[in-house]
């Protein structure tokens, strides 16, 4: 079965926040019309979100929905004696 260690979840979830957060940043500082408040709501909320990201991933590697285990293609090997 396949499965993802928890470094690998962490370094997408790093990932995700960082492009998440720029996408956040700057819908919230147009909205709001002020970088500082745009930043402080981004920074808050991309940190729960990083948060539940990292839980979402972890229950997901519990489950093989969607997932096959794949036969070894093992061509034999005529060995000379």
């Amino acid at each position: 079965m396949f499965h993802e260690h928890h470094s690998r979840s962490i370094l997408k979830s790093i990932t995700w926040f960082v492009t998440a957060f720029t996408m956040t940043f700057i819908m919230l500082t147009i909205l709001s019309q002020n970088w500082r408040t745009g930043l402080f709501q981004s920074i808050t909320l991309q940190i729960i979100k990083a948060c539940v990201y990292y839980i979402y991933e972890r229950v997901w590697n519990k489950s093989d929905f969607g997932q096959k285990i794949r036969e070894a293609n093992i061509v034999p090997s005529f060995s000379k004696d």
